[in-house]
């Protein structure tokens, strides 16, 4: 298939400004207004258009764990403390599970030394075996033309990832199934016809309103398909 690359990141907030801010400053970009007619959404700008985060104001606020969430390098948990971030489990793991400022789930991974891209990877909660994880992860692989590991522990990433300014995305078993809509989703440029073909959902074609297409991974996963950049 390898039909698409990295465009983007999306990130629903009830309060864009406030939770945009955070973000901003736990990934070292710049926060700005998405404009007039942005209905309050905030875009977060970095060196370039891969680094784009958009937090987009919803009415609903979280209620169930993150589906998808975001790995962080950090040099302290006291940076992000400052922020606004809050600690959840500061021992279980080799990272420090945190919430960012409206309870979304991130994990922080304290490094030493010169930090130099401070989004790390993307988790991916999926099935509750290896098996369903590495299916899942294969999937997005082939679609990226990526590469895909399976780790020893039980989780699946794929790495090499086009356009992408991170390092992996981490495909992770969990007992409880997705609920609801994601509040963190990926923007692609790709092929809407290739992803369909290969297994992904229509959940919302381009129209007169948006630019591009909404569809759904084989778990149900939600991402934005934007047409292929022209060459």
């Amino acid at each position: 298939m390898s039909t698409m690359t990295f465009k983007d990141l999306c990130i629903d907030a009830v309060d864009a400004e406030r939770l945009g801010n955070f973000w901003a400053g736990a990934l070292g970009l710049e926060a700005r207004s998405a404009g007039d007619d942005s209905n309050g959404d905030v875009q977060l700008v970095g060196p370039t258009d891969r680094h784009t985060i958009w937090v987009n104001r919803v009415p609903e606020p979280q209620t169930v764990k993150h589906r998808i969430h975001l790995d962080v390098n950090v040099a302290s948990i006291d940076e992000l403390t400052q922020l606004g971030a809050t600690v959840v489990d500061p021992e279980t793991f080799p990272w420090t599970l945190m919430a960012d400022a409206e309870g979304g789930e991130f994990c922080a991974f304290v490094r030493k030394g010169e930090i130099t891209h401070r989004l790390y990877e993307i988790g991916v909660d999926c099935g509750n075996s290896a098996d369903e994880c590495h299916g899942l992860a294969a999937w997005w692989a082939e679609a990226f033309g990526a590469s895909l590991n399976d780790d020893d522990s039980g989780y699946s990433y794929i790495e090499g990832i086009p356009g992408a300014p991170f390092d992996s995305i981490d495909f992770v078993p969990v007992p409880e199934p997705k609920v609801g809509k994601n509040r963190i989703h990926l923007d692609v440029f790709g092929d809407v016809d290739d992803l369909v073909a290969a297994g992904a959902t229509v959940l919302r074609a381009q129209d007169d309103e948006i630019a591009w297409t909404v569809l759904a991974d084989p778990a149900g996963n939600e991402f934005c398909v934007f047409p292929l950049p022209a060459t």
